[in-house]
């Protein structure tokens, strides 16, 4: 993975931190043998530096990582016209022996859990596999 952290900057920059801090589902687009990209919502946590996001290890998103590391990841559309839009590239790594989910990501997904009926012990069991994605570059409108 690239070793530079990447600087938000400008009203771009600033609009791209406020949804790495409130959104709750990014999605997640790797690409798969063939080179049809496979876009999937996921949940994730952001550190300031580097997404966490969790997986089951049998899934597609983890293959096609391990095969072609370079990823995207985007937010929906924040308004009725398709506005507010943003996209970042980066590189992804999978771990599929991790420790336990952090505190910051527990607290962030508490009530959507709830809502799934998952216990943290389920979760951690069938999403064992962690993916490391350090953006690279972004862009939006």
């Amino acid at each position: 993975m690239a070793d530079e952290k990447i600087q938000f900057s400008g009203e771009l920059g600033e609009r791209v931190l406020q949804r790495l801090e409130h959104e709750i589902v990014i999605w997640l687009t790797t690409v798969s043998r063939d080179g049809t990209p496979q876009p999937n919502p996921v949940w994730f946590l952001w550190n300031g530096e580097t997404f966490l996001i969790y997986s089951q290890p049998d899934a597609a998103k983890v293959h096609n990582i391990t095969r072609s590391p370079k990823v995207s990841l985007h937010f929906e559309g924040a308004d009725v016209v398709g506005g507010d839009v943003i996209v970042l590239t980066g590189e992804a790594r999978v771990d599929l022996h991790t420790g336990s989910i952090p505190q910051a990501y527990r607290q962030k997904y508490k009530e959507s859990l709830k809502i799934f009926g998952y216990t943290w012990d389920q979760m951690q069991a069938e999403y064992s596999a962690a993916i490391f994605i350090k953006p690279t570059k972004y862009r939006g409108f």
